[in-house]
């Protein structure tokens, strides 16, 4: 692996007080090229502009995948991968289902740790910061006609975040478009789905939303996931989130946040739940609390639902589970909980020869 470190690092220019997820980006990345059937030498670089020929067919026909994955520091400075087994995975499983040749192993897992090497002074220690980790791959070959590259791109690149959203959220319930139909790419992280929701979100943000909750495409009665998460009901005492299906992202913080829950003593089913019994269920009082997972957003309150012009606010809960689980995975990811589950990886502080 050819790595070329950057002279001098542009992090005195960082205002950690005021990031915009997703806006700032850390000193280096990585790319990598598939090329003639095989992947070459991967190569960390200052992180730069690319060169990219206008016939290259990610343009064309939206051949891309990526993934989102974040490092953390522990109160003694340890950096800490999350589940970066999981989402090698899921990136090549994603990866297979447009297409794109899979991203071996071994040129994955040390280019992102080298990467973390490098970059380790842009993750702090605070609870809420962390570095968020972006690996893609993209159709780099150049032709215009409607078929598989000969040419695709895998690269890294990292930047530092706060929270997501600001306080809780405020949804609406879709019933008009819909995010993914059965046998489509509902269940991989295609570029394309995320392009696709931009519309209806946008529309949805001009009533006042924070987010829409997608439901299924066939009827609009089932709830599905909301934007950017994996969505979470509380009926009772029980925890409720749609079982996964090939239009609904397998998150991994949802799993992780199944897993914790059990651990709690909490009831959890992963089953569908309708419109309708959300609606009854707000009508009978039974309706306690609601909430959204993902790596971008970690664990995040939904204040109100809102279906057509009925608007069902969440009561305030003091044992609130979304809390409980919020405190467990941040504590698990800085170091401070037991990892039973070894989901966790530590990053070495020095860097592999070159």
């Amino acid at each position: 692996m050819k790595i070329t470190q950057k002279g001098q690092s542009n992090i005195q220019e960082i205002d950690f007080n005021n990031l915009k997820f997703g806006a700032a980006f850390s000193d280096h990345m990585l790319i990598c090229k598939h090329k003639d059937g095989e992947w070459g030498e991967p190569e960390i670089m200052p992180y730069n502009s690319l060169s990219i020929m206008p016939g290259a067919q990610v343009f064309h026909y939206g051949q891309s995948v990526f993934e989102g994955m974040k490092a953390f520091k522990t109160d003694q400075g340890r950096l800490l991968l999350f589940r970066e087994e999981d989402n090698f995975n899921r990136l090549n499983k994603s990866a297979k289902r447009l297409c794109i040749p899979e991203v071996p192993k071994d040129i994955f897992m040390e280019g992102l740790h080298q990467i973390l090497k490098l970059d380790s002074d842009w993750v702090k220690e605070e609870d809420n910061f962390s570095l968020y980790i972006r690996p893609f791959i993209f159709a780099s070959g150049q032709c215009i006609k409607a078929t598989i590259s000969n040419e695709y791109t895998f690269m890294i690149i990292c930047s530092p975040t706060t929270t997501y959203y600001d306080g809780e959220m405020n949804v609406k319930i879709e019933q008009e478009y819909t995010r993914a139909v059965k046998g489509g790419t509902g269940a991989v992280k295609a570029a394309g789905n995320y392009a696709a929701s931009f519309y209806p979100t946008k529309l949805a943000r001009e009533k006042g939303f924070s987010q829409i909750i997608w439901t299924d495409a066939e009827n609009h009665e089932y709830l599905e996931e909301a934007g950017t998460m994996n969505v979470w009901i509380r009926i009772d005492d029980t925890l409720i989130t749609p079982k996964l299906s090939d239009t609904i992202l397998g998150g991994i913080t949802r799993d992780s946040v199944v897993q914790l829950a059990k651990d709690m003593g909490i009831e959890v089913q992963e089953r569908a739940i309708s419109v309708q019994e959300l609606e009854e269920a707000n009508q009978n009082g039974r309706l306690k609390e609601a909430f959204g997972t993902g790596t971008a957003v970690s664990v995040i309150f939904i204040g109100s639902i809102t279906l057509d012009s009925n608007k069902m606010q969440l009561p305030k809960q003091e044992d609130s589970y979304a809390k409980k689980l919020k405190k467990a995975l941040i504590d698990l990811q800085h170091g401070r909980l037991e990892d039973k589950y070894e989901w966790t990886t530590e990053v070495a502080s020095s860097l592999m020869p070159h």
